[in-house]
């Protein structure tokens, strides 16, 4: 929580509870007000999962279909992410469509603070290595996605991959 400001304009992408936790800590403990403007996480949509929760916990809330992180990131303060892997290299597995929220806030020099549980999120493989992790997949029939037609393909990646250069911080449960 002491690395959220009062007033802040903090973004973040779809749902996670490691994120939506540091959140209510510094909202609730440390008694700061601010603002997250949270990316809908389509196909999924868990942005408006986490919006209702931390909304009816008093925290102030703007949920934003993904299309809209480029347009919204000059005012944004912050962007918290998540991971679902910390790479050797310090790169970091995260939910498809948090690749776009990194390099937006670089592009707008607004800094990206990954926020995570160290103990099962470190892995020593590099990116690449081994078998692809970057290639999992989930099925559009699974997300209830289709198309009319048999001419398109739904493609519905799990995971994107963040270099390291677009992380300005790890937060993690070990300080």
């Amino acid at each position: 929580g002491l690395h959220i400001h009062s007033n802040e304009i903090i973004l973040t992408y779809s749902l996670s509870r490691t994120i939506e936790n540091f959140l209510l800590h510094a909202h609730q403990r440390e008694k700061r007000q601010f603002h997250v403007i949270i990316a809908e996480g389509a196909p999924h949509f868990g942005g408006h999962v986490m919006a209702n929760k931390l909304s009816s916990k008093g925290v102030r809330v703007t949920v934003i279909n993904d299309s809209a992180i480029t347009a919204l990131m000059p005012r944004v303060n912050l962007v918290l992410l998540p991971a679902h892997a910390i790479l050797a290299n310090g790169g970091v597995v995260a939910p498809s469509g948090s690749h776009l929220c990194a390099l937006s806030a670089l592009a707008n020099k607004v800094p990206t603070v990954v926020v995570s549980s160290l103990t099962f999120k470190l892995c020593p493989m590099y990116p690449h290595e081994g078998q692809d992790i970057m290639q999992d997949f989930v099925s559009p029939a699974f997300l209830g996605v289709g198309s009319e037609s048999d001419n398109v393909d739904l493609i519905c990646p799990v995971h994107d991959y963040i270099p390291p250069e677009l992380i300005k911080l790890f937060i993690t449960n070990v300080g």
